[in-house]
């Protein structure tokens, strides 16, 4: 199949190479967050480009701390479906967020990147919960949704594409129902009906 390994090289070349909205140690560093969220050992170019562009070894831990404790938003969401009448003052979301703000205390990573690559990280991984609160708190922290837009496009190669579709569509939500305000760009979007694979076309 030469044609489909043209393709895949292809891909892999506009997906990861090419120049667009973020730089080189924001997308590295999202990287590190995918690759460390799925397992995927063999993305070793990956830490040579993160430090070619300037990663250093406690950005490299920090990555692996924050896509670790990504994990506790869904813990977090358990615990308060379950357990609410027992602790009845916890709210999951201020909790998650609060270990978040620990972990990047003290660091120089800038919090919206943070939220790029655990939003790409979490939809990796499936918990649309997650994706969610890091698109509000990227869309508080006045990240441009370009670079959103390329930081979740980045799960397609260790993730798959319906990952990513799954990843918009929570994302579409949130701008849909109000929940974050779209530039006028993208409220187009919000305003397309979704046509996804488990949708009605309307």
């Amino acid at each position: 199949l030469p044609d489909l390994h043209e393709t895949y090289f292809a891909m892999y070349r506009a997906l990861t190479l090419s120049k667009r909205h973020l730089d080189d140690f924001d997308k590295e560093f999202v990287w590190l967050c995918l690759l460390i969220a799925t397992k995927e050992a063999i993305g070793t170019h990956h830490l040579d480009l993160f430090a070619n562009a300037g990663g250093t070894p406690a950005q490299f831990d920090l990555a692996v701390r924050l896509t670790g404790y990504a994990e506790a938003a869904g813990y977090f969401a358990f615990a308060h479906k379950h357990w609410r009448r027992y602790f009845p003052d916890m709210d999951p979301r201020r909790s998650y967020e609060t270990g978040l703000s620990q972990l990047l205390a003290g660091s120089d990573l800038a919090p919206g990147l943070a939220d790029l690559a655990l939003a790409a990280a979490q939809g990796a991984t499936g918990r649309e919960a997650g994706v969610a609160a890091h698109l509000r708190s990227a869309y508080a922290n006045g990240v441009p949704e370009e670079k959103i837009a390329e930081a979740l496009s980045l799960m397609i190669w260790p993730a798959g594409v319906n990952r990513f579709l799954d990843a918009c569509a929570g994302w579409h939500e949130l701008m849909a129902h109000g929940e974050v305000a779209p530039s006028p760009r993208f409220a187009v979007w919000a305003k397309t009906p979704r046509h996804g694979g488990f949708d009605e076309a309307t």
